[in-house]
């Protein structure tokens, strides 16, 4: 795959999501990016398939494609407007968030080395982190969201610092430039899940992380219908998880592309609607007198609210809350929502709302939960692109409730 051009432009996110960094090409020269829907690409002769084989070995590019598994026009038109509106030299694209996560982290560690997590963060990774990678070999210690408990973590074996900003579900926002000279000094590579931020709110390339990874599920899709993860960084340094993509195959079909990629040309767009929203019901709900605790980071409450003006643009809309009681008026609040529908996820059209003990901690023993901060009046709510009158209205209805 050839190097990308130098940047040409300097658009911002509503152009790169629709041009990217200039436009290719189409055939039959449509607008839309076609959907390409085959599993593999055919040759005129076998002097065609020496040849191509022989620039493959070369580096060099006589054609694109060869099989589906290692890529396809509509995943690589895709590909190429992500890594544009990341801001970064590549973009590879997995079947799932979670994919990009797992693959992302196989192909970086090593035997007998040691990663550093953050505490706070998605249950899956955390899951992954502590019941799978010790059969690699990998050590793993999960620290406070700061870049001094990072670095107290720091052993000479540590090879890989792997964070989000904002964390999930206490959207704790880390010190990114402060982490990555901790990476530096210890030689290591840093990873961050920018899920919940998005490249509309924070650009952590720019600030020196090495490898970014985005659940494109969430606010790169936007309407709550397709699933697909994507892995961001330097081209040279992605070439090894390039290969671990093409071996593994865990990639999205073309549908899901083309869906996720007409996603994008309303992304700005919808990331001002996403933050206008976010601050707005943040504000209601922490003056409310039934909600315990609010954490958004654009509050002054927040604990990293410092750290999260300097470094973000706005601060989406997913916002984490305790409700005053216990599981009977967590329960009855959510039940009385009439807009927010009760599932997991983020960064859709539709408005969502989880009790965090029950929907996403619900295997785990209390005492567990509870050391890690899952109460059970905890509930974290997403917004999507209602009004954001009619959703503060359907919040203070269901707090009046209980």
């Amino acid at each position: 795959m050839p190097k990308p051009a130098k940047r040409k432009h300097d658009w911002k996110h509503a152009t790169l999501g629709i041009h990217g960094d200039g436009r290719m090409k189409h055939a039959h020269f449509a607008v839309s990016t076609p959907i390409v829907q085959t599993s593999n690409y055919y040759f005129e002769n076998t002097s065609d398939v020496y040849e191509f084989m022989k620039a493959k070995q070369e580096g060099r590019t006589i054609r694109e494609h060869e099989y589906g598994r290692y890529g396809n026009p509509t995943q690589q038109e895709c590909e190429r407007k992500l890594a544009a509106v990341e801001g970064a030299e590549r973009a590879l694209l997995f079947s799932t968030g979670m994919s990009a996560v797992i693959l992302t982290l196989m192909t970086y560690m090593q035997p007998k080395s040691h990663i550093i997590f953050t505490s706070d963060c998605y249950r899956q990774t955390r899951d992954f982190a502590t019941n799978m990678l010790s059969r690699f070999g990998v050590e793993v210690s999960l620290v406070d969201p700061t870049a001094v408990a990072i670095e107290k973590a720091i052993r000479p074996n540590t090879h890989v610092i792997f964070t989000e900003s904002p964390t999930n579900p206490y959207l704790r926002v880390l010190d990114l430039p402060a982490i990555v000279k901790v990476a530096k000094r210890h030689q290591a590579l840093t990873i961050i899940d920018a899920t919940l931020a998005t490249p509309y709110n924070i650009k952590p390339l720019d600030m020196g992380i090495d490898i970014v990874i985005h659940s494109a599920t969430k606010y790169f899709g936007g309407h709550n219908d397709l699933l697909a993860g994507v892995t961001l960084g330097k081209h040279d340094l992605l070439n090894d998880l390039y290969c671990m993509q093409r071996m593994i195959g865990a990639m999205p079909g073309p549908f899901t592309c083309f869906l996720l990629e007409r996603g994008l040309k309303t992304f700005g767009l919808r990331m001002k609607q996403h933050n206008g929203s976010g601050l707005a019901v943040a504000r209601m709900l922490e003056s409310h007198p039934k909600i315990e605790k609010v954490w958004y980071p654009a509050l002054a409450s927040h604990p990293d609210h410092a750290i999260a003006k300097k470094q973000m643009k706005g601060f989406g809309s997913v916002i984490t809350f305790l409700v005053k009681g216990g599981d009977r008026e967590t329960r009855k609040f959510i039940d009385s929502l009439e807009l927010f529908l009760i599932t997991p996820s983020l960064g859709g059209s539709e408005s969502l709302v989880t009790q965090m003990s029950m929907m996403s901690f619900f295997d785990y023993t209390e005492e567990y939960r509870l050391n890690i901060g899952i109460v059970d009046n905890l509930v974290r709510i997403a917004l999507g692109l209602e009004d954001v009158e009619d959703l503060i209205t359907d919040l203070e209805q269901a707090l009046d409730r209980i």
